[in-house]
Order: structure tokens, then sequence, then C-alpha cells
């Protein structure tokens, strides 16, 4: 996903009226072409559009970050790691508990 410019940003402020106007599908294939445009009502910011593609980035940088985050705060933490052993002891499960789940995955 491409950051916006200073200069970009004045080009990718439409107005409200487009829309109302029929130009909802020239402003679509606009987004597709040239990025994200901002829609204003009276002046003011009501709504970003962007691509499918751009959204989905987004999504996963943003959940890369929270993953990353809790990663951060676990390795600071001050606890006692525990073994696979001790794990399946304190969820009371079993090997066989694990390969049944397995069994049921479709691949």
């Amino acid at each position: 996903m491409n950051a916006l410019r200073t200069v970009d940003l004045l080009d990718s402020i439409i107005p409200i009226s487009r829309f109302n106007k029929g130009e909802a599908n020239k402003i679509f294939s606009e987004v597709k072409k040239n990025g994200v445009k901002i829609v204003v009502k009276n002046n003011v910011p009501e709504c970003v559009l962007i691509s499918p593609e751009d959204y989905q980035y987004m999504v996963e940088e943003y959940e890369n970050a929270v993953l990353l985050s809790e990663a951060e705060k676990r390795m600071n933490e001050k606890t006692k790691p525990i073994s696979h052993q001790e794990l399946m002891k304190r969820l009371e499960l079993t090997n066989e508990d694990l390969d049944d789940l397995a069994g049921k995955r479709k691949f």
C-alpha cells in the first residue's frame, strides 16, 4: 500500500456531491487506478475509499502489529517457560486427543 504524499492528498479529496450526480462508477474506477479517495461533506472528511486489496493489506499489517506487540510483551514477562508435557497436563490433554484432532482436520 502506498502512503499518501501531501501533493497527492489534495488530489484525493472529492466532494460527496459527485456521488449525488451519479459519478459513483467513475469514482470507484479512480480508486482502483489511483488509490485512496477522501470523500468530504460540507468540507469535512466523511469517509475514505480504498481498494479491497489495500484494505486487506491494512488489516494484515494491523494484525501483525498486534501480534508483535503481544509477543514482545510476553518475552518481557518474568515468567518461567513450561514444557510441552506440562502444558498438556495443565490442559488435561493426551497425545491421543491431539491425534484425534489432527485426524478430523481436512487439508
